[in-house]
């Protein structure tokens, strides 16, 4: 199934307090279990004023419904083709 990697832009996102990081995870994992098995969050990066989430899916289409459905922004929805690090120079 694909990889995508979600790129959100949330001003502020890096203050977010545990309490309000728990809450996002929370609602977006309400929104995952009615969507289905199909889609599943793998993680997410925060930086100061972006989210960066790892999702498998079946379509990009999927991904943007999570997103609509959680009120989370979803600026750009890449799919990931390859995955690389440190092993692969061996």
């Amino acid at each position: 199934m694909p990889k995508y990697l979600i790129e959100r832009d949330i001003p502020g996102a890096g203050n977010l307090s545990p309490a309000e990081l728990q809450a996002v995870a929370q609602k977006s994992c309400g929104v995952l279990g009615a969507l289905g098995p199909q889609i599943q969050w793998q993680q997410s990066y925060v930086t100061g004023d972006k989210v960066y989430c790892v999702y498998i899916a079946p379509n990009e289409d999927m991904v943007r419904e999570h997103a609509r459905q959680g009120g989370f922004p979803a600026n750009r929805v890449s799919r990931i083709t390859t995955i690389i690090d440190p092993t692969t120079a061996e």
